[in-house]
This record gives C-alpha cells, sequence and structure tokens, in this order.
C-alpha cells in the first residue's frame, strides 16, 4: 500500500489590511482581515521540496496590499478580485479567499451629540452632523464575513456576520420537554433570550455574476436587518424555533440566496435568589453565566438544493 498526498491548501492567514479613502475631507475606513489559500498541483512541494510551482505566502500577502491601492469595496467583490488574479497561474486550480471586516464608528463631536439624549446619539445638522469626519471608535465585537471558493465548478460567494449579540427580555419561554432522573431545568414561561449569532448564507451563481460593491453591501445590510427584526418580533417557544424561523425569512425574501446556516450560543440568564437577603425578585435581577451553554446550529435550505455544496467544507465548526 502507497502512501500518498490528499486534498491540501496554503497561503497567507490574517492578513491585516486598513484602506483609508481619501478622496473628500470626510474620510472613510474599511479594516479587514484577510486569508487567501491556494489549491492545485503542489504534490512536488510535498513530496520532494521542489518550489517551482509556489507562489509564495508572502507573495499572496503582498498581492492583498497592492489591490487595495485600487480600492477596497466590498469585502466579497475583494475577495473576487483575488480570486480571478491567483486562478490566472495554471498550476492554481482552485483556492479559498476569506475575509472579516471590523466595524468603525464616527466618534460623535459638537452639535452631532445630544446631550439630553445621552452619549452616542446623534442629533442635529450641519458639518457635525453623522460624526467626525476623520475620528472613529471601534464598534462591538461583531464582525462581517466573506468567502469566495473556487473549484472546477466556477466561483461561490459566502456572505456572513459572527458574534452579533442580541438580547430578549421577554417574548421567550421553554416548556414541554422531556424529563427523567437527570432533569433539573424548570418549565419556564417568560424568560431572557440572548444569543451571540454568527450566520453565513450563500448567493446563487446568478447573484454572483452580476452583482458590484453596493449590491452586496445593500444585501449585507438587508439580510443583517431581516435576521435582527425576526429575532425580535418572534414569540419564541424554543431558540431552534427562532434560528429556523431567522434564516426562513431571509430565504423568503431574497430569491438570489441559496442557503444558510446559522450557529447561536444560548446565553443564559438565571434568576438570582434574593431570599436570603428579605428580596423579591421580579425578573428583574439575573445571573448572566458564560458556560455552560447550550449551543443551536442549523442549515436552513431550500428543498430543491440537493446534494451538500462543496463550500461548506472549507468552513471551520458547522457555520
Amino acid at each position: 500500500m502507497s502512501i500518498v498526498l490528499g486534498p491540501n491548501q496554503y497561503g497567507k492567514a490574517e492578513v491585516r489590511l486598513v484602506r483609508v479613502d481619501r478622496d473628500t475631507a470626510r474620510h472613510r475606513i474599511t479594516d479587514l482581515n484577510i486569508t487567501s489559500q491556494l489549491r492545485g498541483d503542489f504534490h512536488a512541494t510535498h513530496e520532494s521540496g521542489d518550489n517551482t510551482g509556489v507562489i509564495a505566502t508572502d507573495t499572496q500577502k503582498n498581492t492583498v496590499n497592492a489591490f487595495a491601492r485600487d480600492g477596497v469595496g466590498s469585502p466579497e467583490t475583494f475577495l473576487l478580485r483575488l480570486a480571478r488574479h491567483f486562478l490566472t497561474e495554471p498550476q492554481v486550480t482552485g483556492g479559498r479567499w476569506l475575509a472579516e471586516q471590523y466595524g468603525w464608528e464616527r466618534i460623535a463631536t459638537g452639535a452631532s451629540v445630544d446631550v439630553a439624549a445621552g452619549p452616542g446619539t446623534t442629533a442635529g445638522s450641519g458639518a457635525d452632523a453623522g460624526g467626525h469626519d476623520h475620528a472613529f471608535v471601534r464598534g462591538a465585537a461583531e464582525r462581517r464575513t466573506a468567502l469566495v471558493h473556487a473549484d472546477d465548478s466556477g466561483l461561490t460567494v459566502l456572505a456572513g456576520l459572527r458574534d452579533v449579540t442580541v438580547l430578549k427580555s421577554t417574548g421567550s419561554e421553554f416548556s414541554g420537554f422531556p424529563r427523567d432522573r437527570y432533569t433539573t431545568l424548570p418549565e419556564v414561561d417568560d424568560r431572557i433570550l440572548a444569543t451571540d449569532v454568527t450566520a453565513w448564507w450563500r448567493y446563487a451563481p446568478s447573484f454572483t455574476e452580476t452583482a458590484g460593491p453596493a449590491e452586496y453591501d445593500r444585501r449585507f445590510a438587508a439580510v443583517r436587518s431581516l435576521l435582527l427584526e425576526t429575532f425580535a418580533q418572534l414569540h419564541s417557544l424554543a431558540l431552534q424555533q427562532t434560528v429556523f424561523a431567522m434564516g426562513k425569512a431571509v430565504l423568503e425574501a431574497f430569491d438570489d440566496v441559496a442557503e444558510i446556516r446559522l450557529s447561536c450560543p444560548n446565553n443564559h440568564h438565571f434568576l438570582v435568589d434574593l431570599e436570603p437577603f428579605g428580596l423579591d425578585n421580579p425578573g428583574e435581577v439575573f445571573f448572566a453565566a458564560d458556560r455552560p451553554y447550550g449551543l443551536i446550529e442549523a442549515a436552513v435550505q431550500r428543498s430543491e438544493n440537493g446534494s451538500e455544496h462543496p463550500v461548506w467544507s472549507t468552513i471551520g465548526g458547522f457555520v
């Protein structure tokens, strides 16, 4: 029995790229973390150390930075540019290009701060409305994500988001589950529902072939808004129900989203017992536990999808 090289890929991981658009006095920041990985005929370097066909990982990093000189646009279109560039090399038959985008908000100053409403609230009009022209504050842990996958079937684009922390202080319950000798969880008809939403959705080829940076940006914003709106409005009987409803809403609204996958931890909030202090607790004081936690994950698909798309094998974990 011989030993042979199996599937493989290589590249430069986590290239930190910050692009400042200075075409007007009101600057714009695009902050990305990009990974480039190539697949193809790289047997020689693995088996004998022959690097004749190897595009150095440092070259991949430099290409990312050089391409940013002409602008980034949306993360999806920037990754497509990289993919199409590297696929012109004869030894490259496929690859995987991943981006995480970090959010920056303009710092509110002067007339843009509504003192009565509290810090961070924008109001008014004039030069300061909407925040400072070139001073920013890093947003929450939330990140926008994008992935381009290339193989024999062509280019596939995933868009997504991760670590979007959401919470409902009511409108959620959990009951009717089976009980045995190990079950201690009480049934509840009113609870806090909190999670950190991670989602990936796959665009149909028709969208990928025609969409530009603006279309990707608008679609991302619309999908994100719909996911959060569904979370907020659904009276939840289980986080599983909420996860499916969120995915279903996206597929019903956008024909060119082929499927969506979601991963949502159940960030438990337990009512604190205040009786030892002679106090009641009518659902007002909670302990936020960070572990262990429930983890709810689901793929929401169209019934005609058929077999699993190969792009999902490139995503670590469930999504």
